[in-house]
C-alpha cells in the first residue's frame, strides 16, 4: 500500500457495503451523494471513529478512566491513519459563561496583555493609580530637566472638616514651618490658617523644595522617604513652572493644574500653571482613598470571584419582577390587574383597600384609567404613609407605614423566601435584564478600569472580530518602549487568531457573544480557525458540511482556508453538497447510488471530472449542470401583507419590511446581517406574544401589522424532536400510533385482549423489562467507558416474547421499527392512513431513515425535515405562518428539490411560508426575497433590497442578488461566478422535469 493515501477497507458500518476506499494525504477530499448514502458513516463513524479509538488505546488505562473507550467501528482494516479531529456542526457551548472570546482563546491572550501592560485608573474618578517604591519616585524626580523647581509635599490632610488646629501644633514641634492648605502655602511660625471646621480641607506638609540636580540624589531620596512616611506612603510632587513633559516622566496619578485644587478665591493666575502629580507606594487612588487589589489574568476573568462583578457573579444578567409581566393586561380594574397578586387572597386584598382608600380611588376602575403617579405608586410604593386598617376575630387592627409597592414586595419575597416553590412562582414575574451594575460586561469595576492605549478590556470584548483586528493593528506603537516590549508576542498571537477567524467569515462576531447562542456552522468555523491557529501538521481533519450558514460571498474565504490547512501538511476529508467546495477539492467520493439501503457503496471517487462524466451519479449530474432545480413559471403575488416596523433589536437599524401573504418568501444576506434576529425575535415572538398571550418576550420593535390574516404560526427549527432515545421519527410523526393500533387488531392479538398501549415500548406490558424497553443495556466497565449492549432478554428488540409473538404479514412490531420509511411504505400498501404519513417523510427526503432511529441520533437538519412532515400532516385552514430556518441543510442537491416542492405546496394551500436560507437553488423558487445587509454585525440590519428573485438580481448593492444572476434566465448581468456555474436552460429544464 501506498503511503500516500489512508486505505479503508471493508467499511460496513450503518449501511456501509463491505466499502473499500482510498483517501489521498495531504489533500481535499470531499464525501458526497444523497442524504442517507451512507457519506457520515465512512467519514465520521468509520475513519473518525477508528482514528480517535487507535489513539485512546495508547494512552494508559489511567489516562483512559478519564478519557473513555470508543467501540471499533465495522471496519476490517483502516491504514494510514494520522491522528484525527473532527470538527462538526454541534454547538457543545451550553454554558452561559462560554463566549466567542473563551471559546478561541482570544480572552484568555486579552487577560494576559491587560495584566502586564495595562495601566490601573480608579473607578471613581478615572485617574490613573500606580504603585511605585521610594527609590522609583526618585528616579522620577530626577528624570526631570536639571533645574526643575519642585515641592515635595506629604498630603496629611484629604477632604476632612476641622480646624486642625492640634495638627498644625504637631507639626511644628515636629518642625515642619510649611503646609499648603487647600492649595495656598502658609508659614506655620508666622501664620497658622484659620479654618472653617464645617468644610472640607486639605492639608499637605511641604517637606522640602529642591531643584533636580544629579548631585540632589540624596537630598530628595531622604526628603521623599520622609513624605512617605508622613502620609502613609503618598507623595505629592508639586512643580510651580512644570517644564514639558513633566506629567509622563512623573507618572502616577496626575492631578489637575493647581487652580482646581485651591480654594474657589485663591489667586487663580498665580497657580494655573502648577502641575501636582500624586504618587503611591500602594496600589490606590489618592484622590478618593481607594485601594486597588493587585492587577493579575485572573483580575479579567468574569469566572473567577476575582475579576467577576459581584451583583452578577459574571454572568452579564439579571433577573428583576417586570412591569409587563406584573401587569398584562392594564385594561382590568384595580383589584384584579396585579397577576402575582390575588384579591381573593385576605393579604392582597386588605392591602389593596387600603392604598386605594388613601388614594381615593376606586377598585373596581381599571388600572389604565389611574393617573400615572399613582399607577407608579401602586406598582413601587408610597411617598407617603399609608393608614392601613382590616378586621380580625379580635377585632379592628390600625397601623401607619408606607406602602411597599408590588414589584419591591415580590423582589423582597424573592430573595427572603426559604420556599422552593413560592421562589418559582415569582420568578413566573421575571424577566432578564442586563445586570446594572457591569451593564453586561461581566467584570467588576476595578477590572473595567484598567486600561491598555486608553482602551478597557470590556471595550475590546465589544468590538466585532474585524474591529477589533483594526483596533490591534499598529497598537505598539502606542505603548511604550518597555510596554511594546512586553506585549509584542501576545499581540501576535491576538492577531493572528483575530485573523483566522476573519478568514473564515466570522469578522460579524463579537467577542463577548454567548458561545450557545452561536449556529452550528459558526461554531464550526470557528473550530476551524482555533485548529489553523494551532498550526498543526500531519494530522486528519474531518469536518461536516462547513459551508452551512454562509453566504456565497464568504464561501471563497472558507475555501481558501480550507486549503491554507491542507497546505500546512493536513489531510482534509470534508461531507459537503457545496458545488463550489466540490469544484475546489482535490479528490471527491460520490457515495450512493441511493438512499438508505440503497446505498451505502462508492460510486466514484476520483477527480470532478470523473464525477462528472459518470452516468451512475446523481451529484455529477447537478455538477455538470446537466441536471438542475428549474426557476418557477411564474411568481405569486400574494393577498395582503404581514408587516413588521420599527425593528430595532441587536442590530436591526430600524426596520420596516414586508412579508406578503399566501407566497413564499425567502430572507437573505450575509452571515451576521439579521436574519435569524428578524425571523426568531421579531416576527415569531411578537406574533406568538399577540395571538397566544404568552410570556414570550420579543425583540425590540414598533409593531407588526396584518396579524388578523394570519391563524397559526409555526416555527420548525433545528432543535432535537426529542431528548432521550425512546422518542424517534415514528413516534413524533404518530404514524407509530396507527401501527400500533394495526397490530392490536390482528387476530392473535383479539384472541390475547392486546390493546394498542400492547406495542409501545415506553410503558410496562409488551416492553421487555430487562432493558426497559430500550433494547440495550449499560454496563459500567470501571475505567473504560460504559458500554451499551444489546439485551440478552430480547436480544434488542425492545419487546417482550408474547409481544413479538403478534404479527402482521409475517413481521413483529420489532421488525416494523427496524424497517427505512421506504420500505414501510411498501410493506403497508393496503393501508391509505399509514402511507399517507410515511409519504410525507419521503416527500422531505427521508426514504432513508429507519422509523426507529433513536432522535438523539438525528442531524439538526433531519429533525427539522421530520418536524416539516409532521406539519404537513395536520390539517390547516390555509392560514398558517411557517418560518423555517436554513431547511436545507445538510441536503443534496436532489433531495433539496423534493423540499422545494413540498414547501411550493404548501405556499399552494393558501399558507404563508418564510424561510432563510444561503442556498440560491432554493432562493431563486421564492416569490419574494427580502435581503439584508449590506455586511454583517454593526454595518448589517438594514434592508438592501427586496421583491422577486429578479428584482433583487438586479440590485447591484445586493450580494445576493449578484450570486442570483448567473441562475435567472431572465437577468442579463452577469454574477461573480458566470464562467463556472451552468445557466439554467431548456435543455437542463426539460431534463429536470423529465426526472
Amino acid at each position: 500500500m501506498s503511503k500516500d493515501v489512508i486505505e479503508v477497507r471493508g467499511a460496513e458500518e450503518h449501511n456501509l457495503k463491505d466499502v473499500d476506499v482510498e483517501i489521498p494525504r495531504e489533500e481535499l477530499t470531499v464525501v458526497t451523494g444523497l442524504s442517507g448514502s451512507g457519506k457520515s458513516s465512512l467519514a465520521f463513524e468509520t475513519v473518525y471513529a477508528e482514528g480517535q479509538r487507535r489513539y485512546i488505546e495508547s494512552l494508559s488505562a489511567y489516562a483512559r478512566n478519564f478519557l473513555g473507550q470508543m467501540d471499533k467501528p465495522q471496519v476490517e482494516n483502516v491504514e494510514g491513519l494520522s491522528p484525527a479531529i473532527s470538527i462538526d456542526q454541534k454547538n457543545a457551548a451550553n454554558n452561559p459563561r462560554s463566549t466567542v472570546g473563551t471559546v478561541t482563546e482570544l480572552h484568555d491572550y486579552l487577560r494576559l496583555l491587560y495584566a502586564r501592560v495595562g495601566v490601573p485608573h480608579c473607578p471613581e474618578c478615572g485617574r490613573e493609580v500606580g504603585e511605585q517604591s521610594a527609590q522609583n519616585m526618585v528616579s522620577r524626580i530626577l528624570e526631570l530637566p536639571e533645574g526643575t523647581r519642585a515641592k515635595l509635599c506629604a498630603p496629611v490632610v484629604r477632604d476632612q472638616k476641622g480646624a486642625f488646629e492640634d495638627l498644625f501644633d504637631d507639626l511644628v514641634s515636629d518642625g515642619y514651618s510649611r503646609v499648603e492648605v487647600d492649595g495656598e502655602e502658609y508659614d506655620l511660625t508666622l501664620d497658622r490658617p484659620e479654618l472653617d471646621e464645617n468644610y472640607d480641607h486639605t492639608v499637605d506638609v511641604v517637606v522640602d523644595r529642591v531643584k533636580v540636580s544629579a548631585d540632589a540624589r540624596s537630598r530628595i531620596n531622604d526628603s521623599v522617604e520622609t513624605a512617605l512616611t508622613e502620609a502613609d506612603g503618598t507623595l505629592k510632587v508639586v512643580l510651580p513652572d512644570p517644564p514639558e513633559g513633566a506629567a509622563d516622566a512623573l507618572g502616577g496619578s496626575t492631578a489637575r493644574a493647581t487652580g482646581d485644587l485651591a480654594d474657589a478665591e485663591a489667586d487663580e493666575e498665580a497657580t494655573e500653571d502648577r502641575l501636582v502629580v500624586e504618587l503611591s507606594e500602594d496600589l490606590a487612588c489618592t484622590h478618593c482613598g481607594i485601594d486597588i487589589s493587585e492587577v493579575e489574568t485572573r483580575s479579567f476573568s468574569f469566572n473567577s470571584p476575582h475579576g467577576a462583578c459581584p451583583e452578577c457573579e459574571g454572568l452579564g444578567e439579571t433577573k428583576e419582577v417586570s412591569e409587563d409581566l406584573v401587569i398584562r393586561d392594564a385594561s382590568k380594574p384595580l383589584k384584579h390587574v396585579f397577576e402575582p397578586w390575588s384579591y381573593d387572597r385576605t393579604y392582597y386584598s386588605r392591602q389593596l383597600d387600603n392604598v386605594a382608600d388613601h388614594f381615593g380611588v376606586s377598585l373596581d376602575t381599571p388600572f389604565e384609567e389611574l393617573d400615572e403617579a399613582i399607577r407608579r405608586q401602586f406598582l413601587y410604593g408610597t411617598d407617603d404613609v399609608v393608614h392601613f386598617q382590616w378586621r380580625t376575630k379580635n377585632g379592628t387592627r390600625e397601623k401607619t407605614e408606607r406602602f411597599e409597592g408590588v414589584i419591591p414586595n415580590l423582589e423582597r419575597r424573592h430573595v427572603e423566601t426559604d420556599s422552593d416553590r413560592a421562589r418559582e412562582h415569582i420568578e413566573e414575574f421575571m424577566a432578564t435584564t442586563t445586570c446594572p451594575a457591569c451593564e453586561g460586561t461581566r467584570l467588576k469595576a476595578e477590572s473595567r478600569a484598567v486600561l491598555v492605549d486608553g482602551t478597557a478590556i470590556t471595550e475590546v470584548n465589544r468590538m466585532s472580530i474585524g474591529d477589533a483586528l483594526a483596533h490591534f493593528e499598529g497598537l505598539e506603537a502606542n505603548l511604550s518602549a518597555r510596554d511594546t516590549k512586553i506585549a509584542e508576542e501576545i499581540l501576535k498571537e491576538i492577531r493572528a487568531r483575530l485573523g483566522f477567524m476573519q478568514e473564515v467569515g466570522l469578522e460579524y462576531l463579537t467577542l463577548d457573544r454567548e458561545a450557545s447562542t452561536l449556529s452550528g456552522g459558526e461554531s464550526q468555523r470557528i473550530r476551524l480557525a482555533t485548529q489553523i491557529g494551532s498550526g498543526l501538521v500531519g494530522v486528519l481533519y474531518v469536518l461536516d458540511e462547513p459551508s452551512i450558514g454562509l453566504h456565497q460571498r464568504d464561501n471563497d474565504r472558507l475555501l481558501n482556508t480550507l486549503e491554507e490547512l491542507r497546505d500546512l501538511g493536513n489531510t482534509l476529508l470534508v461531507v459537503e453538497h457545496d458545488t463550489e467546495t466540490m469544484r475546489r477539492a482535490d479528490q471527491i467520493i460520490d457515495m450512493g447510488p441511493g438512499p438508505g439501503k440503497r446505498g451505502g457503496e462508492v460510486v466514484v471517487n476520483g477527480p470532478q471530472e470523473e464525477l462528472m462524466t459518470t452516468e451512475a451519479s446523481v451529484t455529477g449530474d447537478y455538477l455538470a449542470g446537466d441536471r438542475v432545480i428549474p426557476v418557477p413559471d411564474e411568481r405569486r403575488e400574494g393577498d395582503g401583507h404581514l408587516t413588521v416596523t420599527g425593528a430595532r433589536q441587536h442590530n436591526l437599524a430600524d426596520l420596516d419590511v414586508q412579508f406578503p401573504l399566501g407566497t413564499f418568501t425567502a430572507i437573505t444576506g450575509v452571515s451576521g446581517s439579521g436574519k435569524s434576529t428578524l425571523m426568531h425575535d421579531v416576527l415569531y415572538k411578537g406574533l406568538v406574544r399577540r395571538m397566544n398571550d404568552t410570556d414570550v418576550n420579543p425583540g425590540e420593535h414598533d409593531a407588526i401589522e396584518g396579524i388578523d390574516a394570519i391563524e397559526t404560526v409555526r416555527l420548525i427549527d433545528q432543535s432535537p424532536i426529542g431528548r432521550t432515545p425512546r422518542s424517534n421519527p415514528a413516534t413524533y410523526t404518530n404514524v407509530f400510533d396507527h401501527i400500533r393500533e394495526l397490530f392490536a387488531e390482528t387476530n392473535l392479538a383479539k384472541q390475547r385482549g392486546y390493546e394498542k398501549g400492547r406495542f409501545s415500548f415506553n410503558v410496562k406490558g409488551g416492553r421487555c423489562e430487562a432493558c426497559g424497553g430500550q433494547g440495550t443495556v449499560t454496563i459500567d466497565m470501571n475505567f473504560l467507558s460504559d458500554v451499551e449492549v444489546p439485551c440478552e432478554e430480547c436480544g434488542g428488540a425492545r419487546y417482550n416474547d408474547e409481544t413479538l409473538d403478534v404479527t402482521y404479514k409475517d413481521a413483529t412490531i420489532a421488525d416494523v421499527l427496524e424497517m427505512s420509511v421506504e420500505e414501510a411504505y411498501d410493506f403497508f400498501e393496503s393501508h391509505p392512513g399509514i402511507r399517507r404519513r410515511l409519504q410525507l417523510l419521503k416527500d422531505v427526503g427521508l426514504d432513508y431513515m429507519t422509523l426507529g432511529q433513536p432522535s438523539t441520533t438525528l442531524s439538526g437538519g433531519e429533525a427539522q425535515r421530520v418536524k416539516l412532515a409532521e406539519e404537513l400532516g395536520k390539517k390547516d385552514s390555509g392560514e398558517t405562518l411557517y418560518l423555517l430556518d436554513e431547511p436545507t441543510t445538510g441536503l443534496h442537491p436532489e433531495d433539496e428539490r423534493k423540499l422545494i416542492d413540498v414547501l411550493h405546496r404548501l405556499t399552494d394551500d393558501g399558507n404563508t411560508v418564510v424561510v432563510i436560507e444561503h442556498e440560491l437553488d432554493l432562493v431563486k423558487n421564492a416569490d419574494h426575497i427580502v435581503d439584508l445587509g449590506p455586511e454583517g454585525g454593526e454595518n448589517g440590519g438594514e434592508l438592501v433590497a427586496e421583491g422577486t428573485p429578479e428584482a433583487v438580481a438586479r440590485t447591484e448593492a445586493s450580494f445576493t442578488g449578484q450570486y442570483l444572476r448567473d441562475l435567472l434566465p431572465d437577468v442579463e448581468l452577469e454574477g461573480p461566478r458566470a464562467d463556472r456555474d451552468p445557466v439554467e436552460g431548456d435543455d437542463a429544464a426539460a431534463k429536470a422535469d423529465d426526472d
